[in-house]
């Protein structure tokens, strides 16, 4: 009853989103002025807020660090060799290699989507003082795994990798901006006075709300895809393999304190990122399988959700 009771608010409000755009109450121009508001405006709020306040040397730990990374690379590894010899056998015998495709195979098993559904669920589970090593993993989150996942793809093609372009769209990331704000704001030990606090905190209080009725109401945009079986592997990587090597690793490798190893063992087990379903768009390669994946595993993860929190709490 206890998982239950944290589950429930979270799912009732994904699935009200998706049932408001199923029966048109909302369409896509409704959603997209929603998402604007959510990922420009109260989210960020929400994170300089709570960046700007947290302890920080709670937050940051190399050892929490590399047991959240360690197993993000090698899923992210695994899921390029999966794709290559498992999901494309007739290709064995080519010798082009298509790096592009199976790069966004490996960010399709290993990019959990933490802003959405990770810290809604370790406030829901934890409590909200225990957001400060979430934020830690999140300013590295996207940045790795896309730099990643862009390198290895221009491996194998003419188009050459640009980090000024890519630099720039991290910096001007409205979530990796929003944590740097804060974070700058903690470190120069500079207090909000009290009326802008509260502004941004009115500001900052719909936005878990919002952002899990956006992710429900954009599921029913993407439909699984005929070939759903990439679309599942994809995602028991991501959902249940992922969180086991982070609940290893940082168990027996690291020796974590029990509290941040259930922080990252739930950030682990977020269903694949929307944002994978966009870098994918852009390199154009597993555009079906990652649309599948973004709704199978937001729905699996009721299910293993319900079975981490059993088995950490």
């Amino acid at each position: 009853m206890h998982i239950f009771s944290i589950i429930f608010p979270l799912i009732f409000i994904v699935a009200l989103g998706y049932g408001c755009c199923k029966l048109k109450f909302f369409n896509e121009q409704n959603i997209a002025g929603l998402s604007k508001f959510t990922f420009y405006v109260s989210l960020p709020a929400f994170l300089v807020l709570n960046m700007s306040q947290i302890n920080l040397q709670q937050s940051i730990s190399l050892f929490a660090f590399m047991s959240f990374y360690i197993p993000v690379l090698c899923v992210f590894g695994l899921g390029i060799l999966i794709d290559r010899f498992y999901l494309n056998k007739s290709c064995l015998n080519n010798k082009a290699i298509n790096y592009q495709q199976h790069s966004v195979f490996g960010l399709a098993g290993s990019y959990s989507n933490m802003v959405l559904v990770g810290i809604p669920i370790v406030i829901a589970s934890l409590g909200k003082e225990m957001i400060a090593i979430a934020f830690m993993i999140i300013t590295f989150h996207s940045t790795l795994l896309f730099a990643l996942t862009f390198l290895i793809g221009a491996k194998g093609s003419s188009d050459k990798f640009s980090w000024s372009h890519f630099g720039k769209s991290m910096v001007l990331n409205p979530i990796v901006l929003s944590i740097g704000c804060g974070l700058i704001l903690n470190i120069l030990g500079v207090t909000l006075f009290s009326d802008l606090a509260n502004s941004l905190e009115l500001l900052a209080k719909p936005a878990i709300a919002c952002a899990l009725f956006v992710l429900g109401a954009n599921l029913a945009f993407y439909k699984i895809a005929a070939n759903w079986q990439p679309a599942l592997i994809a995602s028991i990587l991501k959902i249940f393999l992922l969180p086991a090597l982070v609940l290893l690793v940082g168990t027996y490798v690291f020796k974590l304190d029990t509290q941040i190893l259930n922080v990252l063992v739930l950030l682990s087990a977020s269903p694949v990122g929307v944002n994978a379903y966009l870098i994918a768009t852009q390199i154009k390669q597993h555009e079906a399988t990652l649309a599948g994946a973004v709704v199978l595993s937001t729905i699996l993860s009721v299910i293993s959700f319900t079975f981490w929190l059993a088995l950490l709490l």
